[in-house]
C-alpha cells in the first residue's frame, strides 16, 4: 500500500476541485490544471481536503499508480495557487540570454545564436546570467528548463554551460606536464 497516496491533500483558500469520473480539474488564482484519473483510482472530496483512493487492491499496476495519482494531484492544486519555478544559470565568457516576447536568445559560444520559442504556459525572465522560468504546470517548466540546458550542458573541466541554480558539478582536473 503507497504511504504517499493515503495522505490527504489540503486545497488552500481560493482553490476549488471539480471531480468526474475520468479526471479532477482544479481551479485556483493562477489558472486551472486537469488531471486525469488511472483506472481504478478515484477521488473523494471532504471539506478542505481530497483524499485519493484505490478501489483494486489485488492488481500491482493499480498500486503503483495510486502514489502517482495523488502526487500529479497535489502537484496541480500547488500550482494553481503558488506556481512553480526553475532558474538556469548561464556560466562561461561571452554566455548570454535574451527574451524577444516569447523568444529566449541564447549565446552559448556556438558561431550561431540558439533561439527556443517558449511553449504556451511558461514564462521567463533573464537578469544578467541567470533565467528564470515559471509556469503553473510542473512537469512543464521542468521540461522546459531541461530543453533550455540540453543546448550546451556545464563541462567538468572550466563549468562552463548552462546549469540549474545550485547545481553541483564535478570538477576534473586536466592534463599533468
Amino acid at each position: 500500500m503507497s504511504r504517499i497516496g493515503k495522505q490527504p491533500i489540503t486545497l488552500p483558500a481560493g482553490v476549488e476541485a471539480r471531480i468526474a469520473d475520468d479526471a479532477v480539474t482544479v481551479k485556483g488564482s493562477k489558472g486551472e490544471l486537469t488531471s486525469p484519473l488511472f483506472p481504478g483510482i478515484t477521488v473523494e472530496q471532504e471539506g478542505a481536503n481530497l483524499n485519493v483512493l484505490c478501489n483494486d487492491l489485488e492488481t500491482k499496476k493499480t498500486k503503483s499508480f495510486y502514489g502517482l495519482a495523488r502526487a500529479l494531484l497535489a502537484n496541480n492544486v500547488e500550482g494553481v495557487s503558488k506556481g512553480f519555478e526553475k532558474k538556469l544559470e548561464l556560466r562561461g565568457v561571452g554566455y548570454r540570454a535574451q527574451l524577444q516576447g516569447k523568444k529566449l536568445n541564447l549565446s552559448l559560444g556556438f558561431s550561431h545564436p540558439v533561439v527556443y520559442e517558449l511553449p504556451e504556459g511558461v514564462s521567463a525572465t533573464v537578469e544578467q546570467s541567470i533565467i528564470t522560468l515559471t509556469s503553473i504546470d510542473k512537469q512543464q517548466v521542468g521540461q522546459v528548463a531541461a530543453e533550455i540546458r540540453a543546448f550546451r550542458p556545464p563541462e567538468p573541466y572550466k563549468g562552463k554551460g548552462v546549469r540549474y541554480v545550485g547545481e553541483h558539478i564535478a570538477m576534473k582536473e586536466g592534463k599533468k606536464a
